[in-house]
């Protein structure tokens, strides 16, 4: 059987080290393609080239995730904006550009957003958001916490909120870690929407 891995240099930085799926095989994995396709107007590279290959329970479980932090008491922007940091962090490039898409979707602060690299002096930030933000930072960063960063936490959020939060670092992981490990890069959903936008 030959390897699917592609052999030699990649053809361009945003070459995925796996070749995407097209046509998948399977009804339910056809019929999700065509779905989100006629939602979006293309296909996520990371269900072509990740969920394509894996059994379709891995694809539920990515979106539970998404169903789950439906059910955060976190402001939404709050969960918005962690998750940013987080992707941000590890550079990856379909997370933020798919969550910056949903931010602007959802009509969130776009300059908040754009001064996510200023939020600890930027005055669109609360004291509540820059101790969540460096929370989020140091633990993306170090995968360590220390006292006084989580006692600057504690003065902000419950218990609850605050095990949200580290829910949300930890998973948006799973995300940022599946995409940088095969290579894959923004899907230009901002810019798509921009086009659309301009077109009508």
């Amino acid at each position: 059987m030959k390897s699917a891995l592609k052999t030699g240099n990649l053809e361009s930085p945003a070459d995925t080290f796996l070749p995407p799926i097209e046509r998948p095989r399977g009804l339910a994995l056809k019929l999700m393609f065509a779905m989100i396709q006629r939602q979006f107007g293309k296909v996520f590279m990371p269900l072509k080239v990740f969920s394509a290959r894996m059994p379709l329970a891995f694809m539920s479980f990515y979106g539970k995730i998404a169903r789950l932090d439906k059910k955060l008491t976190l402001p939404r922007e709050t969960i918005m904006l962690i998750r940013q940091q987080v992707a941000r962090i590890n550079v990856c490039e379909f997370c933020i550009d798919l969550q910056r898409w949903a931010a602007i979707k959802e009509s969130m602060n776009e300059a908040k957003f754009n001064a996510l690299d200023q939020y600890k002096t930027s005055s669109l930030f609360t004291d509540a958001e820059r101790a969540a933000l460096d929370y989020a930072t140091k633990l993306t960063r170090e995968k360590k916490m220390d006292a006084d960063t989580f006692a600057r936490l504690a003065r902000f959020y419950s218990e609850r909120e605050i095990c949200e939060i580290v829910w949300l670092v930890a998973s948006e992981h799973l995300y940022n870690l599946t995409n940088i490990g095969l290579n894959i890069h923004s899907d230009m959903l901002c810019q798509l929407d921009t086009q659309k936008r301009k077109a009508a």
